[in-house]
């Protein structure tokens, strides 16, 4: 389908486009709210600005797609497929990301206050002064991704990895990293206030001048973890494994 098709068809009152191939198109500033593209090809297609939310893109083929300042509001991605795809400033914002693929993608700066990550997989993702407030990303994987200054205040984040991750200077406030694994992660000036560490694996982890005020450190690991001016004021250390 040609695109000046697809937009006709849209416009004239069309929203179900499962399926369709529009690899490497140039879809910059294109409207596709409230459209089905379930497994739909949009690898390598630029649609920078673009609004799609509340679209189905489930399933869809978004394999280094570039949605630079895309508008994905409630957008359903799950099981999709955006590896190594520019998400910069994109706004998705309580979209569903369940068990999508994110790997190496570009996410910096991007909006993702309540979006549903359950189970993605995040390895190597840029994350950087990303919003991912009360997001849910339990059981995902963010082993060596970069979430320098990012927001992470009441995120559920138990079960996950983030093993080798960069978190230096983020805010996890009250969030909950019950189970997680951050084995080698880089937490330096990290605001963990009040967050719920309980079981958690921070070994090897770099947590200088880290902020624990509050939280609850039970049962977690801390074996070669790096402490010079780690804040624990108030926190609960109780049967911390120090080896």
């Amino acid at each position: 389908m040609e695109i000046s098709e697809l937009i006709n068809s849209y416009y004239a009152g069309r929203r179900n486009f499962a399926g369709i191939n529009l690899c490497k198109t140039d879809m910059n500033g294109i409207d596709l709210s409230n459209a089905d593209l379930s497994g739909a090809n949009l690898s390598e297609a630029s649609l920078y600005g673009a609004n799609l939310s509340n679209a189905k893109l489930n399933g869809s083929d978004l394999n280094g797609t570039k949605l630079y300042r895309a508008t994905l509001i409630g957008t359903n991605f799950s099981g999709a497929d955006l590896g190594e795809a520019d998400l910069s400033e994109a706004n998705l914002s309580e979209a569903k990301l369940y068990g999508v693929n994110l790997y190496k993608a570009i996410l910096s700066k991007a909006k993702l206050p309540r979006a549903k990550l359950n189970g993605a997989n995040l390895g190597k993702a840029k994350l950087n002064r990303a919003d991912l407030s009360e997001a849910v990303l339990r059981d995902a994987r963010l082993f060596g991704a970069n979430l320098n200054e990012s927001i992470l205040q009441r995120a559920d984040l138990s079960r996950s990895s983030l093993n080798g991750a960069n978190l230096c200077k983020a805010t996890l406030s009250e969030a909950d990293l019950t189970f997680a694994s951050l084995y080698g992660a880089s937490l330096c000036d990290a605001d963990f206030s009040e967050c719920d560490l309980t079981s958690a694996n921070l070994q090897g982890s770099d947590l200088s001048r880290v902020n624990f005020y509050k939280a609850n450190l039970s049962k977690s690991k801390l074996a070669d973890a790096v402490t010079d001016g780690m804040q624990t004021q108030e926190a609960n250390l109780s049967g911390i494994i120090w080896s």
